[in-house]
């Protein structure tokens, strides 16, 4: 990723002038059950490292399986989901982990080669994903709503995205104002302090 510079993906604004925009990408799942709209990856070409998508989950099914992959999930719009995953090193006697998620519960990481199958609890869902390779880890997702501070450190992949409401973000001196359904990331060459104020917003850190 850009270091030192904002790159944004699906947004009505620029937040910064400083700020790259790149385009979203959306594919039909092949079950039928969702769309996925890809709003960054990298690199961007070969195998990827790290992709944050958002998906439409219209019917309850499986979930495509993403060997060696570590996946965040958080709810953002809907009724929600019960997630029952079953890790393949999980012994035949034991049953999957079910993981009932709604808009307002942590974001929930889970083996991306887990056997996992999504039933919606009501009517379509829009959910946030996460994937990321084992050497950008230690990684996390943290669902904001409110404030929150953090001290980044040098050499991660800091990344925030706006649900619906906005938010207002300041990085160590810069004022940004994120328009709702935005994403913006960069890599940190030096440590930083980001503040989030917003209703509705997920914080997102991998090592770089």
């Amino acid at each position: 990723p850009s270091t030192g510079v904002w790159s944004l993906t699906s947004a009505s604004s620029v937040p910064s002038a400083s700020a790259a925009r790149s385009a979203s990408r959306s594919a039909p799942w092949r079950n039928g059950g969702g769309m996925t709209r890809e709003l960054a990856v990298w690199p961007a070409t070969g195998d990827w490292r790290w992709r944050m998508s958002v998906a439409e989950v219209t019917a309850s099914g499986p979930f495509s399986r993403f060997a060696g992959i570590t996946r965040w999930f958080a709810v953002l719009k809907g009724d929600g989901v019960l997630l029952s995953v079953r890790t393949p090193s999980d012994s035949d006697e034991a049953g999957p982990c079910e993981h009932r998620l709604t808009a307002v519960d942590p974001a929930l990481c889970f083996d991306g080669g887990a056997t996992t199958h999504c039933s919606l609890l009501g009517g379509p869902t829009q959910d946030f994903n996460l994937m990321a390779q084992d050497d950008c880890l230690p990684a996390r997702m943290v669902r904001v709503q409110g404030e929150l501070t953090v001290l980044a450190g040098a050499s991660k992949t800091i990344a925030i995205y706006a649900v619906d409401s906005g938010a207002g973000v300041r990085f160590n001196t810069e004022d940004i104002f994120l328009a709702g359904g935005t994403l913006v990331w960069r890599t940190l060459t030096k440590a930083a302090t980001v503040h989030i104020q917003g209703s509705h917003v997920l914080w997102m850190e991998l090592s770089a």
